[in-house]
Protein backbone atom coordinates (compact mmCIF):
# COMPACT_ATOMS: atom_id res chain seq x y z
CA UNK A 1 0.00 0.00 0.00
CA UNK A 2 1.00 3.88 -0.91
CA UNK A 3 1.67 6.65 1.25
CA UNK A 4 -1.82 8.21 0.30
CA UNK A 5 -3.27 4.30 1.26
CA UNK A 6 -1.98 4.77 4.91
CA UNK A 7 -2.78 8.27 5.60
CA UNK A 8 -6.62 8.08 4.34
CA UNK A 9 -6.63 5.13 6.59
CA UNK A 10 -5.17 6.60 9.39
CA UNK A 11 -7.79 9.26 8.94
CA UNK A 12 -10.29 6.68 9.04
CA UNK A 13 -9.65 5.33 11.93
CA UNK A 14 -8.95 8.73 14.22
CA UNK A 15 -12.92 9.22 13.00
CA UNK A 16 -13.92 6.05 14.23
CA UNK A 17 -11.70 6.69 17.03
CA UNK A 18 -13.76 10.62 17.68
CA UNK A 19 -17.06 8.04 17.09
CA UNK A 20 -15.74 5.95 19.91
CA UNK A 21 -15.67 8.35 22.14
CA UNK A 22 -19.08 9.79 21.76
CA UNK A 23 -20.56 6.43 21.07
CA UNK A 24 -19.03 4.56 23.38
CA UNK A 25 -19.73 1.05 21.83
CA UNK A 26 -19.83 -0.88 19.06
CA UNK A 27 -16.19 0.62 17.23
CA UNK A 28 -14.18 -1.78 17.17
CA UNK A 29 -16.48 -3.73 15.08
CA UNK A 30 -15.74 -1.11 12.28
CA UNK A 31 -12.64 -0.98 12.97
CA UNK A 32 -11.78 -4.83 12.71
CA UNK A 33 -14.02 -4.47 9.44
CA UNK A 34 -11.91 -1.51 8.39
CA UNK A 35 -8.62 -3.14 8.88
CA UNK A 36 -9.37 -6.16 6.38
CA UNK A 37 -10.75 -4.59 4.07
CA UNK A 38 -8.50 -1.45 3.79
CA UNK A 39 -5.06 -2.98 5.04
CA UNK A 40 -5.92 -6.73 3.48
CA UNK A 41 -5.48 -7.83 7.06
CA UNK A 42 -6.80 -11.50 8.10
CA UNK A 43 -9.16 -11.80 10.97
CA UNK A 44 -6.99 -12.93 13.55
CA UNK A 45 -4.49 -9.72 13.05
CA UNK A 46 -7.35 -7.65 12.67
CA UNK A 47 -8.63 -8.47 16.04
CA UNK A 48 -5.22 -8.47 17.31
CA UNK A 49 -4.77 -4.81 16.15
CA UNK A 50 -8.50 -4.14 17.21
CA UNK A 51 -8.05 -4.98 20.25
CA UNK A 52 -4.54 -2.89 20.91
CA UNK A 53 -6.07 0.26 19.20
CA UNK A 54 -9.81 0.05 20.88
CA UNK A 55 -9.07 -1.84 24.10
CA UNK A 56 -5.86 -0.24 25.36
CA UNK A 57 -5.50 3.48 23.30
CA UNK A 58 -9.41 4.16 22.99
CA UNK A 59 -10.95 2.89 25.80
CA UNK A 60 -8.10 3.71 28.10
CA UNK A 61 -8.28 7.17 27.14
CA UNK A 62 -11.86 7.58 27.35
CA UNK A 63 -11.36 5.48 31.14
CA UNK A 64 -9.11 8.38 32.48
CA UNK A 65 -11.50 11.17 31.27
CA UNK A 66 -14.49 9.28 32.63
CA UNK A 67 -12.46 8.83 36.14
CA UNK A 68 -12.05 12.23 35.55
CA UNK A 69 -15.40 13.53 35.45
CA UNK A 70 -17.33 11.32 37.85
CA UNK A 71 -16.81 8.39 40.04
CA UNK A 72 -15.16 4.78 39.13
CA UNK A 73 -16.93 1.58 40.99
CA UNK A 74 -13.83 0.41 42.29
CA UNK A 75 -15.52 -2.78 43.35
CA UNK A 76 -16.14 -3.69 39.56
CA UNK A 77 -12.66 -3.54 38.72
CA UNK A 78 -11.11 -6.89 39.82
CA UNK A 79 -14.21 -8.55 38.14
CA UNK A 80 -13.75 -6.89 34.78
CA UNK A 81 -10.03 -7.48 34.95
CA UNK A 82 -10.32 -11.28 35.35
CA UNK A 83 -12.57 -11.57 32.84
CA UNK A 84 -10.67 -9.29 30.31
CA UNK A 85 -7.46 -11.20 30.62
CA UNK A 86 -9.52 -15.22 30.45
CA UNK A 87 -11.12 -13.96 27.77
CA UNK A 88 -8.25 -12.72 26.01
CA UNK A 89 -6.02 -15.65 26.78
CA UNK A 90 -8.43 -18.25 25.81
CA UNK A 91 -9.53 -15.92 22.44
CA UNK A 92 -5.78 -15.83 21.94
CA UNK A 93 -4.70 -19.58 22.51
CA UNK A 94 -7.72 -20.18 20.34
CA UNK A 95 -6.88 -18.23 17.29
CA UNK A 96 -3.24 -20.13 17.36
CA UNK A 97 -4.61 -23.36 17.53
CA UNK A 98 -7.74 -23.26 15.14
CA UNK A 99 -7.04 -20.11 12.74
CA UNK A 100 -8.90 -17.71 10.76
CA UNK A 101 -11.84 -20.05 10.25
CA UNK A 102 -12.93 -19.86 14.00
CA UNK A 103 -12.14 -16.63 14.63
CA UNK A 104 -13.96 -15.10 11.43
CA UNK A 105 -17.29 -17.73 12.16
CA UNK A 106 -17.28 -17.11 15.93
CA UNK A 107 -16.93 -13.07 15.13
CA UNK A 108 -19.68 -13.61 12.46
CA UNK A 109 -22.28 -15.08 14.75
CA UNK A 110 -21.58 -12.62 18.27
CA UNK A 111 -21.80 -9.31 15.71
CA UNK A 112 -25.07 -10.58 14.75
CA UNK A 113 -26.09 -12.04 18.32
CA UNK A 114 -25.37 -8.26 19.53
CA UNK A 115 -26.70 -6.52 16.43
CA UNK A 116 -29.91 -8.54 17.28
CA UNK A 117 -29.57 -7.35 20.80
CA UNK A 118 -29.35 -3.61 20.20
CA UNK A 119 -32.16 -4.36 18.09
CA UNK A 120 -34.77 -6.00 20.19
CA UNK A 121 -33.28 -5.43 23.35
Amino acid sequence: MQQPGFIIGGLVLFIIGILNGSLTSGTGLFVTLFLIRWFGLDYKHAVAYTLVMVGVFWNGAGAVTVGLLSDIKWDWLIALLLGSFIGGYIGSHLAILKGNTLIKRSYEIITILIGLKLLFG
